[in-house]
């Protein structure tokens, strides 16, 4: 018998600001032991380096596989690549825009497309605000389609007291919807709030 196939994730890492989302993401799913499937947008590369000092290695050496972005003929292009769906950390609203139009110009809208083709999660970590009216009709559209807009708010009921506390809590959260449970999620009656069972 084959040895089994261990679960993966493709990560997207676009040129919102909010690198660290995607940077914890990568470090959570070494962590649960997940394959992590990574494509950066030259957008990215920029807010890697004006957020966190780092460059497109760096990032790529957090990651099991990385692909260049130009590269839409890559493994997690196609609907033959098992992966259990992808995360978009953070999301632009280029990238989700591009999404929600079915235009596939780089492997990050081409792998999103799979998910949502193949019916596997698609979440996107939506970073830029104020929304306006076009920008709310497109993630509506979107939500039809199947994807989960996620934009990564502070859980103040968590009792968080660091930025690094605040995006552990809203990638975890994230992460929960692909069925991953990392440690670093504070939850209600359970971490946090009342216990489970009692009266409030």
């Amino acid at each position: 018998m084959p040895e089994a196939q261990a679960e993966r994730l493709v990560v997207g890492v676009t040129g919102a600001s909010g690198v660290a989302y995607g940077l914890r993401a990568l470090h959570a799913l070494s962590e649960l032991k997940v394959e992590s499937h990574l494509v950066l947008s030259r957008s990215a590369a920029l807010t890697l380096k004006q957020e966190a000092g780092l460059g497109p290695a760096d990032i790529a050496a957090r990651a099991t596989c990385a692909y260049p972005v130009g590269d839409v003929g890559a493994a997690i292009a196609s609907g033959s690549f098992k992966a259990l769906g992808m995360l978009i950390a953070p999301c632009s609203i280029r990238t989700m825009s591009e999404i929600a139009t079915g235009v596939t110009a780089n492997l990050i809208t081409r792998a999103a497309d799979v998910a949502l083709k193949e019916r596997r999660p698609l979440v996107l970590m939506v970073r830029e605000t104020p929304f306006h009216l076009g920008h709310l009709r497109t993630m509506v559209r979107l939500a039809e389609m199947g994807a989960t807009i996620a934009p990564p708010l502070p859980a103040f009921y968590a009792g968080l007291t660091s930025v690094q506390e605040m995006v552990d809590q809203s990638v975890g959260r994230a992460l929960d919807l692909f069925g991953l449970d990392w440690r670093a999620v504070r939850r209600w009656g359970q971490d946090v709030g009342p216990v489970s069972g009692e009266d409030r």
